[in-house]
């Protein structure tokens, strides 16, 4: 079978390497791809943006299954796009994908369905938020509706703080993105990633993970798209995955249905542990990053086989395991990240580096310059993923890997995997 992931960047790596070695692989097609992934697949110069152009080298390259890795395509219609032409698409329609393009959808959703969340109101005028945001008390949240490549949202403590967001954010901060805002309540707890693979009704638990959102070590500094990941969560538990499932995961499903609008593909959960149970931050519509740099290494099936099982409607006939093997996995950055930074530095050794097989380099964000040198392109660079028994030896074996890759500009937390 000729497979085609969309996508360039860490996850994308993470599912073609995957995908690659699946005897059910007879071509592995990545657009637009990066240097990581050209290890195991076809880069094309093809755009995600571009429903046609993909569909056009479908036909041409006779591809009968697309992996679709990133949320904007997927919120676009790409997987309804590609449906239409005969073309299997991992992922949800765009109408199903609201759950992550719109928060407010999102919360609405929730709502109707009695999922637990925060509460939380809808603006458009920047003092009516405000007057809110006054009621709900010092500590609040403060989310863009559309997407904002994961730096949407403002956690604060203070109300000048969440005053500040709403200008920010009304003002154009993110865009069309933000022209409308959530202001929540802030809820407290540990985070945990749950990972679901959803058709229909049928909702089967994958994986959880511990994503560490903030840019800088202890937590502190702005929200990124991730700067690294444990898995499995230090907190799953049998009887909190039932939980998660029987109280979130499953009445989504089935209200996605109810709607009209049945979900198929990943689920993932972005949620928080608080002392009434687990309630939902926030919901994406494919595998997160780091997490599928996180996770996926920790697999022992063959992804390719549950992809076909599941857009076959037959997921409950595939074989899915997981290593009980902890995995940690280190974001690499550009300095400046997730504000401005300085792109096109040289990144030394990559190429040379020789890897132990419980260790992975997955490229976030690289391409190579005229001079066949490997540079940071974009603010996420690197994703440095190590397996072993404990979470202190997985870190120990990140952070290792880490110190050998020579990058200037690069920077890291250096608390990654410590709870």
């Amino acid at each position: 079978m000729n497979i085609l992931i969309i996508g360039g960047g860490g996850r994308e790596h993470a599912l073609a390497r995957a995908i690659s070695t699946s005897q059910k692989c007879t071509q592995l097609y990545a657009a637009p791809g990066n240097p990581g992934i050209s290890q195991f697949a076809t880069c094309l110069e093809s755009s995600s943006d571009n429903p046609q152009a993909i569909i056009q080298e479908c036909q041409k390259r006779k591809i009968e299954l697309v992996v679709i890795g990133p949320e904007v395509p997927l919120v676009s219609g790409l997987a309804d796009a590609l449906r239409n032409h005969n073309i299997a698409a991992f992922g949800p329609s765009a109408a199903a994908a609201r759950l992550e393009g719109s928060k407010y959808f999102a919360r609405d959703f929730c709502k109707r369905y009695h999922i637990p969340q925060p509460a939380y109101e809808r603006f458009t005028d920047i003092q009516k938020a405000k007057e809110y945001a006054r009621i709900i008390g010092p500590q609040s949240v403060i989310k863009a509706d559309g997407l904002a490549a994961g730096k949407g949202v403002v956690v604060c403590n203070t109300t000048k703080q969440a005053f500040d967001a709403i200008d920010m954010m009304l003002e154009g901060g993110f865009g069309d993105a933000s022209q409308t805002i959530l202001v929540e309540a802030c809820i407290t707890g540990p985070e945990l990633s749950a990972f679901a693979l959803v058709d229909g009704e049928d909702v089967i638990w994958l994986a959880s993970a511990r994503d560490h959102k903030r840019a800088f070590d202890g937590n502190e500094g702005p929200n990124t798209g991730g700067m690294g990941a444990a898995s499995p969560s230090p907190d799953e538990t049998d009887s909190l995955r039932k939980d998660i499932l029987e109280n979130i995961l499953k009445p989504t499903a089935k209200g996605m249905v109810a709607d009209g609008t049945p979900y198929t593909g990943i689920l993932y959960a972005g949620l928080m542990l608080t002392d009434e149970g687990p309630q939902v931050i926030e919901f994406n519509c494919r595998f997160g990053d780091p997490e599928a740099q996180t996770i996926l290494p920790r697999l022992e099936s063959d992804l390719l086989e549950i992809i076909i099982s599941h857009c076959n409607q037959k997921q409950q006939e595939a074989q899915i395991i997981f290593s009980p093997d902890i995995a940690i996995t280190v974001i690499m950055a550009n300095k400046g990240y997730p504000g401005s930074y300085q792109p096109d530095s040289i990144i030394k050794q990559l190429d040379t580096l020789s890897l132990e097989s419980d260790r992975f380099i997955y490229h976030s964000g690289t391409r190579r310059n005229e001079q066949g040198d490997i540079i940071a392109s974009g603010g996420r660079v690197l994703s440095i993923t190590a397996t072993a028994k404990t979470y202190s030896e997985a870190r120990e074996k990140a952070y290792d890997t880490v110190s050998q890759i020579k990058w200037e500009n690069g920077f890291y937390r250096t608390d990654i995997g410590i709870f």
